[in-house]
């Protein structure tokens, strides 16, 4: 409901919680271009490998992965990425900078399974680069669009 002052200025409806939704809505917009991006690059990535001779057996002569499983996977943790940021942006008064030690930290941590998977040095070095692929997608383009949202 709208109300007018002594002023004669009209005042809307919870301007703050408008801008609060907007600005969530522009991450959220940002977030699916960034994730779609991340999904592409590393299933072209993975392509790439296996093009080259990476089997993607995971233990070695075990299961391989399929190029789909790694779409999949990176959409999901992509999507993760976007909450955290999402959640920083409501509740963080530093979201850009508290996202990018999140999310760095939690990219460090995901490139154990690779070491410990017991696959070929082929296979575990292209794991370990197709975890920094969709980082590198994902990581500056959210902190961009934190800093933008909140300056």
């Amino acid at each position: 409901m709208n109300s007018t002052d002594d002023a004669g200025v009209v005042a809307g409806p919870a301007s703050g919680r408008t801008t609060r939704t907007h600005r969530l809505r522009g991450l959220a917009g940002t977030g699916s271009i960034a994730t779609l991006a991340a999904v592409v690059a590393t299933t072209l990535a993975g392509a790439l490998a296996q093009a080259v001779g990476v089997d993607f057996e995971v233990p070695d002569g075990g299961e391989t992965i399929p190029l789909s499983g790694f779409a999949v996977v990176t959409g999901f943790f992509s999507v993760v990425g976007v909450v955290i940021a999402a959640a920083l942006l409501r509740w963080s008064a530093r979201p850009a900078e508290r996202f990018v030690w999140t999310a760095a930290t939690l990219t460090v941590v995901s490139l154990v399974p690779p070491l410990l998977c017991g696959a070929n040095t082929a296979t575990t070095i292209a794991l370990l680069g197709l975890h920094l692929v969709p980082a590198t997608v994902m990581i500056p383009t959210l902190a961009r669009s934190l800093r933008t949202r909140t300056h």
